[in-house]
């Protein structure tokens, strides 16, 4: 069965938003065995929206359109599916009254244009909201159907995984069971990465049954996934497959796997830490606390992290943390803040970066240098410098997942 994308927002298209949507549903399909051929990006015009429904419907069995639910004028999508079904919009008096109940439970004034969004096709099915107040719907074409999710990405998820990947399944006639595994990587490129599975590559190419699909994600500061994907019978089948063809991968590449599936670094980090029983605190110059920010989005992560210091001004470095006054983008000033954070927040590991984000070098030291200063339980003292992409986001965002992963490696070493 194939499954094309239309994502609705001129947003989109002015680059106001990026389509992570997309992509998102992408990976969905592909991991439940659904092929999807075309994603395409449309604004909100009524005759392009359903010019570019009617096309991926001549090409496709079915149609995940996200975004353009809302209660503005400029939200189209339910329109466009009733002219290409060839049906009137009908009002829902059930969605309407969860819209109601909706701001009701909020304490908040619903304008009454919030009531468009419970207009709905003839003939289609609605998915009821559980986040907000734009229901998505399933439409019959012909024998083909069309799905409207909302734009917003934890609902357009809620409703992806509770109500479209089931119906995709069950209109596919699929038996078999699809089944994933992700290994999470740190600190080797996706070419890096290919090149040292080459061998494992080569033989599931090769015909033959009781074989994954192998792909790479680079995911950011998430850093690269290696996704193994296996069909079969019963889950039990899947997973026996996944566990023979993990085996092979991490032969190759265990040395770069920090997690599996929906572990992330700051949550193996926090585990590792949780099981010794021992405590972290963070000192933070060049990240401005985007790592304290990512080991507390961590359920559970308050038994661990005691807390941090954005010591961005030198005066800050001097006066909490300890640090000797001079410049403060170098080793020795990583070490001493993360002594001076660890001491000072009674901690019993410190953790500090310090570097240059840019725009420009800082005292002789290049755009994208990071150092991390680590002071382990023991009292030992690491550290260690990292050349990292010199645009200013990317750099502090692969500083938060590079600074983890060296206190995730000592703490193995331990």
């Amino acid at each position: 069965m194939r499954c094309d994308v239309l994502a609705v927002g001129t947003e989109l298209l002015l680059g106001q938003i990026v389509d992570t949507n997309s992509s998102w549903i992408g990976e969905q399909l592909a991991a439940h065995g659904i092929s999807s051929h075309v994603q395409v990006k449309v604004g909100d015009n009524i005759g392009r929206i359903t010019d570019q429904l009617r096309t991926r419907l001549d090409e496709a069995d079915a149609v995940i359109m996200c975004g353009g639910l809302g209660p503005t004028h400029d939200d189209l999508t339910r329109e466009a599916i009733a002219q290409v079904m060839g049906v009137e919009l009908l009002h829902d008096d059930d969605v309407a009254e969860a819209i109601i109940q909706m701001f009701a439970s909020r304490g908040r004034r619903m304008a009454a244009n919030n009531l468009r969004q419970a207009l709905v096709p003839r003939g289609a099915t609605v998915i009821p909201q559980k986040r907000g107040t734009a229901p998505g719907l399933i439409c019959p074409v012909g024998g083909k159907v069309v799905y409207a999710v909302p734009g917003v990405p934890h609902e357009m998820h809620e409703m992806m995984t509770r109500a479209i990947l089931p119906d995709l399944a069950r209109r596919s006639g699929r038996t078999s069971v699809i089944r994933s595994r992700v290994l999470r990587t740190w600190g080797e490129s996706e070419s890096g990465l290919n090149e040292r599975l080459d061998a494992v590559i080569a033989e599931l190419d090769q015909p033959g049954t009781d074989k994954p699909t192998l792909a790479f994600l680079a995911s950011g500061w998430e850093g690269i996934k290696v996704r193994l994907t296996a069909g079969s019978a019963t889950a039990a089948d899947a997973d026996a497959i996944l566990g023979r063809w993990e085996t092979r991968v991490r032969s190759l590449v265990d040395d770069v796997v920090f997690g599996v599936d929906d572990e992330t670094m700051e949550s193996v980090v926090l585990a590792l830490l949780d099981a010794r029983g021992q405590t972290l605190a963070v000192a933070e110059s060049v990240t401005g606390g985007l790592v304290t920010g990512r080991l507390t989005s961590v359920p559970g992560s308050s038994r661990v992290l005691r807390g941090g210091v954005v010591s961005y001004a030198s005066e800050v470095k001097f006066d909490l943390l300890g640090v000797t006054p001079g410049p403060v983008v170098n080793e020795r000033a990583a070490v001493e803040m993360a002594r001076g954070v660890r001491a000072k927040l009674g901690a019993s590991v410190g953790l500090s970066l310090t570097g240059v984000a840019g725009p420009d070098e800082q005292d002789g030291i290049a755009v994208g240098t990071l150092f991390v200063g680590l002071v382990m339980a023991d009292g030992a003292e690491h550290v260690t410098t990292y050349r990292l992409p010199a645009t200013r986001d990317q750099m502090r965002q692969m500083s938060v997942i590079s600074a983890l992963n060296f206190l995730r490696l000592q703490l193995a070493a331990d």
